[in-house]
């Protein structure tokens, strides 16, 4: 749907005119799990996201209706006297008016509907895409642009934690609001200092591939959160510096090994890891070296699969497959669970990639995976 129709189905709805928003989706090239464990990450927003089309209407009441979603009914609720959807999707939209709320940013009802092309359950963030674009449209209409982009990604962030149970970091909305086209962002979680690295990768591009295992986070999710807090209790008690897994040495990990259970101790392992394969990776960044950038790439996923346990059969399978081809870097992106696996490919093997992958895949599974070609691209923007 273009916005011109967007536009055109919102006034059929709701009976007058409207502004547009768009929120992109984001991939991750390295560092999963890391973000709350307070290390580093290396997020980019993409080309695909979610498009709102909001109004305010006069009133106390938000009236919210979602084009895409097989529930194509209007969701009402009101400001003063908020009770929770039942809808999940709406859940996300009652949480941002109520941590703006919470904030001293109060707004006013507001009639909005919204499209997308980033895939829900693909693990490309498609929930911090709904988060940013609401907060940030709400901003624009009822708070003057007063609220910082780091607030913004923060009240996305306290919206999944607090209202959808889920305990994420703050790696999908900080990437959804400050990405920039053809650059990935080196985010320290603790700190939120970032630093913009060019990704502009001459002969090879990104291309995900879902695996249409949809995955729905949060009780798998949360167990690997509360391993990484598990381990870091039992490293605490012998170096009370230590405040999270981003702290933490192998050496430190490896001490308390008998103290937690092995579960515990390999999702640990993972995490470290993974902390330092983002730096291994910036650094192959600046020297170019975008084949070595692939190796952590497999390595990760490898380690998501065998360590976190956060991977599936289905993307074990995808880059197995990946690794026949040649194809440089791939692994699973996201929480984990199902969802798409990203790949850096050459240029020159795209085509027999593409087409060695889908007829692989449904010679397996009996299902024919969905291709993305992404780009990196801007932030949270108005239209």
């Amino acid at each position: 749907m273009d916005n011109s129709e967007l536009k055109a189905r919102f006034k059929e709805q709701f009976g007058h005119d409207c502004r547009l928003f768009f929120s992109p989706g984001r991939i991750n090239l390295i560092g999963e799990h890391t973000d709350y464990n307070e290390g580093f990450v290396f997020p980019g927003a993409v080309d695909k996201g979610i498009t709102l089309a909001i109004a305010p209407n006069g009133t106390r009441t938000v009236n919210v209706f979602p084009i895409d979603l097989e529930d194509e009914t209007v969701c009402s609720f009101s400001l003063d006297t908020p009770s929770k959807p039942s809808q999940r999707w709406a859940c996300y939209v009652f949480g941002v008016c109520m941590e703006l709320a919470a904030r001293g940013f109060l707004c006013d009802g507001f009639d909005a509907t919204f499209t997308g092309n980033v895939p829900l359950g693909a693990g490309m963030s498609s929930s911090a895409a709904i988060d940013c674009v609401f907060a940030f449209a709400l901003n624009e209409l009822f708070c003057e642009g007063r609220i910082d982009k780091f607030e913004l990604a923060r009240i996305g962030q306290a919206t999944e934690n607090n209202w959808l149970g889920l305990k994420c970091g703050i790696m999908d909305q900080f990437a959804s609001v400050f990405g920039k086209k053809g650059q990935l962002i080196r985010l320290d979680c603790r700190s939120l200092e970032y630093e913009y690295f060019p990704f502009n990768p001459k002969g090879y591009s990104l291309v995900l591939v879902d695996s249409c295992v949809k995955h729905m986070l949060g009780g798998e999710y949360n167990e690997r959160r509360e391993s990484c807090e598990k381990a870091v209790a039992a490293i605490a008690c012998r170096w009370p510096q230590v405040k999270a897994l981003r702290d933490a040495t192998h050496d430190m990990l490896d001490a308390v090994r008998n103290d937690i259970t092995e579960t515990d101790y390999q999702r640990a392992l993972y995490i470290l890891d993974e902390k330092d394969r983002v730096l291994e990776v910036c650094d192959s960044l600046d020297k170019g070296d975008y084949e070595n950038v692939g190796r952590c790439m497999y390595r990760t996923h490898w380690g998501m699969s065998r360590q976190f346990g956060a991977s599936c059969p289905e993307t074990d399978f995808l880059v197995e497959t990946a690794a026949g081809c040649g194809v440089a870097g791939s692994r699973i992106m996201g929480g984990g669970f199902g969802g798409c696996t990203i790949n850096l490919v050459r240029d020159d093997m795209m085509e027999s990639f593409l087409e060695s992958v889908r007829s692989a895949y449904n010679e397996k599974f009996r299902i024919e995976p969905k291709i993305y070609k992404v780009t990196v691209s801007d932030g949270t923007h108005e239209i």
